[in-house]
């Protein structure tokens, strides 16, 4: 039976989105893993997305709250907002009140990509900040470490990411995902679905 790894992500303009669709070739890339996209909905009314510049959404199915429990793993994706996730994903995560109550999240692994708008804008604050939602679920944080290997320590370009996941920079919003960038996205899901894979056959 495939494990199944649910790559959960909100994208205004489009900077997680490629992220996700990198970390799902990666996922994919590991036999008998399948790995899906899902969009959390979106919180604010089309006047004002409209009035930011935000592209329309793409074809990508929007998650409910229940769903989350499918997967055997789940990679969540989002922009920062001041250093933290945007509130579009909080708000999801907050309609996930059931699966805490029934603890139907509890064990299975969890792991964290994101954009933000600088250097100094949540490259590490947002994930740690995100984590304390995986910890009152009693998910598994599956952070990629160092194991991007030389990528990890690239000086010369600027390169979102860090040890607790891929990462990009939106800049201005015209600065698109680095091929580095996309890189380490594809490695962090290829990295994950290993570990969803063998926390599912050792179960």
């Amino acid at each position: 039976m495939a494990t199944k790894v649910f790559i959960v992500y909100y994208s205004m303009y489009g900077h997680v989105e490629r992220l996700a669709e990198e970390i799902k070739k990666g996922a994919s890339s590991i036999e008998g893993v399948e790995a899906k996209m899902w969009q959390v909905p979106e919180i604010l009314p089309d006047e004002v997305l409209v009035k930011m510049s935000a592209p329309p959404k793409s074809e990508v199915p929007i998650i409910t709250a229940n769903q989350l429990a499918e997967a055997d793993g789940v990679l969540f994706g989002f922009p920062t907002r001041f250093g933290m996730m945007a509130a579009q994903f909080k708000a999801f995560l907050d309609a996930t009140g059931g699966l805490w109550r029934s603890q139907q999240l509890a064990g299975k692994p969890a792991g964290i990509f994101y954009s933000t708008g600088s250097q100094g804008g949540g490259q590490e604050t947002t994930p740690l900040t995100a984590i304390t939602q995986l910890v009152h679920h009693g998910m598994i944080f599956v952070p990629i470490g160092y194991t991007f290997g030389a990528g990890m320590f690239e000086m010369e370009r600027v390169k979102g990411g860090s040890p607790y996941g891929a990462g990009t920079y939106a800049g201005d919003g015209t600065r698109v995902p680095s091929e580095l960038e996309l890189e380490q996205a594809f490695h962090q899901g290829r990295y994950f679905a290993v570990m969803a894979k063998k926390l599912k056959t050792s179960a």
